[in-house]
């Protein structure tokens, strides 16, 4: 079950209504760093996680804040659009309003697909497709997912942030960073839980590590076209991060394999020359 009491999470304030900031806070409801993203995603890993019932209730319950971040993302974006021009006959009241507001940037589907509101797309009116949720059913990687997908949309909402001179949406803002710095740390936490590096890393850590290639298991391979060996780096030398193996630099030498899938088949479309006889 949801449930709303019609209040936003957070206030939402604009002094200044700005239709270009308004478009590029289209990037944080529906871009692929954006809150429609991390609301389904972790909506959908709650919906299919097993185990430990405690990792699906803090999946639901970060899903519904999400959800939360969307309706005040949307109230800022029908906010700031209250400066746009709505006809010919304001911009030519208003001077250059018109032109100014599409040449500095506007999102025209602001204007004519949902009459000055938010929209479930991005900066450039593109819809979000889900395509960016993952929801694997092993918790651990899921909880990894989470926290690149918490750290892309901080970094976007810092970028937001440097964008406007707002008060009111610098505040907003502030308070979604803060957000996502704890998401950040929960699902992080959860890993912790799970294990840590040495527990839950390789994930998923239900097959049997001794049965994997583990000559190569931690080796970091150079391919250089003249052979030379990799620039060195912690993940070339010394314990894995994992604890279960040692870091080696090499380079990997081709199998004497060469690719050959033989003729094509009878009416499979193919030039006679590549049909078998």
């Amino acid at each position: 079950m949801f449930y709303t009491d019609n209040k936003l999470q957070y206030p939402v304030r604009v002094e200044t209504p700005d239709p270009l900031f308004a478009r590029a806070l289209q990037q944080a409801i529906g871009g692929v760093e954006g809150e429609i993203r991390v609301a389904m995603q972790y909506f959908f890993q709650a919906c299919g996680a097993r185990g430990n019932p405690k990792f699906r209730d803090l999946l639901m319950n970060t899903a519904a804040e999400e959800f939360g971040h969307i309706e005040m993302l949307a109230t800022a974006v029908a906010m700031n659009l209250e400066g746009a021009p709505l006809s010919m006959k304001e911009e030519m009241v208003a001077g250059d309003r018109a032109i100014a507001a599409v040449m500095g940037g506007m999102n025209l589907k602001n204007l004519l697909s949902s009459g000055l509101s938010a929209m479930p797309v991005d900066s450039d009116g593109v819809p979000f497709d889900m395509s960016h949720i993952y929801a694997s059913g092993n918790i651990a990687a899921d909880m990894t997912a989470n926290v690149a997908a918490e750290a892309t949309g901080r970094t976007l909402a810092v970028r937001l942030y440097n964008m406007t001179d707002d008060a009111g949406m610098k505040d907003m803002l502030q308070y979604l960073i803060a957000r996502d710095t704890m998401h950040q740390n929960q699902w992080l936490a959860a890993l912790e839980e799970l294990g840590g590096m040495t527990g839950a890393f390789p994930i998923p850590n239900s097959h049997p590590q001794a049965e994997e290639k583990t000559e190569f298991s931690y080796a970091y391979l150079g391919f250089q076209a003249d052979g030379s060996a990799p620039v060195p780096g912690r993940w070339g030398e010394g314990p894995s991060i994992d604890g279960k193996g040692t870091f080696t630099t090499g380079k990997l030498h081709p199998s004497d394999q060469k690719p050959d899938l033989g003729m094509a088949r009878p009416k499979s479309g193919a030039q006679a020359e590549q049909i078998a006889g």
